[in-house]
């Protein structure tokens, strides 16, 4: 059930408010100005880099031997990443022979939402309606209730326990005859599913010390028990009786004691597991996740899951400058380094077009981010002219969405003036474009709008002009 929340802010504080907002907007604008410079920058510092880096590479025929001609040289090369570092999980005694180990947890909690909903109202005061509503969700941190604002809901969550999520890396990872830096191991991402043998001791523990938090919680409760049907035994037929069947019949009697044959074989099997299964009340194992709570399938507050994974050796593709029997990134003239793996055999081409492609959408998504912190910045420095109409919240609001449409103009205009002398600095062909482009927008808003609203107000002159009609 929803839990709402009102809240009323008198006028005087919204236009105090309002003209604090100023400082914040000419903050926001200048971070967005500087942000739009700066990304051009990158992005073309970035290409050239890349550039470079197509034209210097060359390709490393065969890494599984060394090569003294390549010392230097930025290479591209396809080879096996293997290690033979074993690495220990020492909170739950797992280990394997991998180039990482990843523990990953999370908690089943109680989640707050809220949602605002604001109304002006006649003489400037602003009524804030807040209303908060509830759900049980997989997170990844415990939740603390008792901020939740329906006390309904607040001491609601709690955990059956805790766990930190980890990451461990292998030291040394080999890549054919050489050894791939702490970079590089790092973007490898061939994830499996790890083995887990924990010892029946450490699951008898955890299962205590699970079952005693759950009843601190929810007090104590029956068992969950999942009993084993025992299969059904089925009636064989007497070979005094057999005899006295047809061959059809004897046939029919034989097929059906052999399916029942079949079907006992498979529920040997599954009993075997069953048996031979890790499963307590408070703690069940299933493949590579450890749960901690009553019912798996059906989770409660409180529950933790802990997953565990590794990253095992795998086909991968280098590109980066050999550096002894390791790798060290490239450096390009202007300053930009650059080295990558990528998972699989890759060549030279087609791993600068990514990345190139990648820079791109960088840009451009940066861009549109600077192009909202600036009209962002605009709004906050000029919303006090509304705030101050907020008396009359009709004439506010349409006064509010003129306010948008002129910061809305001004802020790409702005935004795409700093972009254009940005490439005036970096690529002038294509700054001296935007500088143009953005004159035009600032030329049609300042002057054909400016007619446009003459042309108005004389088309509204003549009609009041116009003599009324006469009546008979």
């Amino acid at each position: 059930m929803a839990y709402t929340e009102t809240t009323t802010t008198g006028y005087g504080t919204r236009v105090g408010n309002s003209f604090k907002a100023i400082g914040s907007g000419i903050l926001m604008f200048i971070i967005g100005t500087v942000l739009l410079w700066w990304n051009e920058g990158r992005a073309v510092k970035t290409e050239k880099m890349l550039d470079e880096a197509g034209r210097a590479y060359v390709e490393m025929e065969n890494p599984n031997k060394k090569d003294a001609s390549l010392e230097g040289e930025l290479v591209c090369g396809t080879a096996m990443a293997t290690t033979e570092d074993s690495l220990t999980d020492a909170q739950f005694g797992l280990g394997a022979k991998a180039i990482a180990i990843m523990r990953t947890v999370e908690y089943y909690q109680w989640v707050e939402h809220e949602q605002r909903k604001r109304e002006d109202k006649l003489g400037g005061k602003e009524v804030t309606t807040t209303t908060y509503t509830y759900s049980k969700e997989w997170v990844r941190r415990p939740v603390e209730s008792a901020e939740f604002k329906d006390p309904a809901y607040q001491k609601k969550n709690m955990v059956l326990n805790t766990f930190e999520d980890v990451e461990q890396y292998a030291e040394n990872v080999s890549f054919g005859a050489y050894q791939l830096s702490e970079n590089l191991i790092h973007r490898i991402s061939s994830r499996e599913a790890m083995d887990l043998a924990l010892s029946e001791d450490m699951l008898t523990q955890f299962d205590k010390l699970t079952q005693a938090a759950y009843e601190r919680f929810y007090g104590v409760k029956n068992a969950v028990q999942e009993p084993v049907q025992k299969p059904v035994q089925q009636p064989v037929v007497p070979d005094s009786i057999k005899a006295l069947l047809s061959d059809s019949a004897k046939a029919v009697i034989d097929s059906i004691q052999a399916i029942n044959d079949s079907i006992q074989r498979v529920t040997d099997s599954i009993m075997a597991k069953a048996e031979n299964k890790k499963d307590l009340e408070y703690v069940h194992q299933a493949g590579n996740v450890l749960y901690f709570g009553r019912v798996p399938g059906s989770p409660e507050v409180g529950d933790v899951r802990v997953t565990f994974e590794k990253i095992v050796p795998a086909k991968v593709t280098v590109m980066a400058v050999v550096d002894g029997n390791t790798f060290k990134p490239f450096k390009a003239k202007n300053g930009k380094r650059f080295q990558t793996l990528v998972m699989g055999k890759k060549s030279g081409d087609e791993i600068i077009d990514a990345e190139k492609e990648a820079n791109n959408i960088i840009l451009w998504a940066l861009r549109i981010f600077g192009i909202l912190l600036v009209i962002g910045g605009l709004k906050g420095i000029f919303g006090f002219i509304e705030t101050i109409l907020k008396v009359v919240p009709f004439i506010a609001g349409i006064f509010g969405w003129g306010v948008g449409v002129v910061c809305t103009v001004i802020g790409i205009a702005w935004s795409l003036i700093v972009i254009a002398l940005a490439w005036l600095f970096y690529r002038p062909l294509l700054g001296i474009s935007l500088l143009v482009l953005s004159g035009f927008l600032v030329w049609v808003f300042a002057f054909k709008g400016k007619d446009k609203l003459k042309e108005l107000a004389a088309k509204g002159k003549a009609k009041n002009a116009d003599p009324l009609p006469a009546t008979e």
